[in-house]
């Protein structure tokens, strides 16, 4: 079995790594520091097959408040943490074989609002849909799509000072190997187009969508 992880270099994105070899696959990992963008669409193009594909890079905006966001920390933001993921399924709705899986690292910025950064939640929140929205697509030729859903996790991804402004909220930080165990729950899950939650001290939930009110 083969996969591949994007941002496969931060702390989450090596403690899936390290989960799917453990689990018997042959994973390449895709980062900016072994020369993968995933925000040019041509360097997708020279991805192949695998039968499982991990689409976990993302940034943070690093802004202290939308009105001084820079141009360039926003389209940083979209550009990795939703072009990644759009350029990325693109290319593996093209090439990858039936019965195969994508999971999505989106956060629970995807679910709920997170008013230190906005952005983020904006691009979070655009991956959860995507995923709920295009997973239809790729069913017609047997691919699942799966999102993962986690807090904020233990990695250099978080300022020093965000850090300790969540311990003084007495906020509990992911150990990354948890949310590998959520990318591994979202895969083995029968079901496509859903959000896996994984929070401290839970076994990763699926997140049950209401839905909206019909028409009368």
């Amino acid at each position: 079995m083969t996969a591949l992880v994007t941002g496969s270099a931060g702390g989450i994105g090596s403690a899936i790594v390290e989960k799917l070899r453990g689990e018997g696959f042959q994973v390449r990992g895709l980062d900016l520091v072994n020369g993968f963008d995933v925000t040019d669409p041509e360097a997708w193009e020279h991805i192949g097959s695998v039968d499982l594909a991990c689409l976990n890079a993302g940034v943070l905006t690093g802004g202290n408040g939308v009105g001084s966001l820079t141009d360039d920390q926003y389209r940083r933001a979209m550009g990795v943490n939703v072009d990644g993921v759009v350029f990325g399924v693109r290319r593996l709705d093209r090439v990858m074989p039936t019965g195969s899986t994508i999971v999505v690292t989106a956060s629970l910025a995807g679910l709920t609002a997170i008013p230190d950064d906005p952005i983020y939640g904006l691009t979070k929140h655009a991956v959860v849909g995507f995923v709920r929205s295009v997973a239809p697509q790729l069913a017609k030729r047997g691919i699942r799509i799966q999102a993962v859903c986690p807090g904020w996790a233990n990695t250099g991804l978080l300022p020093a000072e965000f850090r300790q402004e969540l311990d003084g909220r007495g906020y509990r930080l992911l150990e990354p190997s948890k949310v590998a165990d959520g990318v591994w729950a979202a895969y083995k899950s029968e079901g496509t187009g859903e959000a896996w939650i994984v929070q401290p001290g839970r076994e990763p939930l699926l997140y049950e969508f209401k839905g909206v009110p019909g028409p009368r």
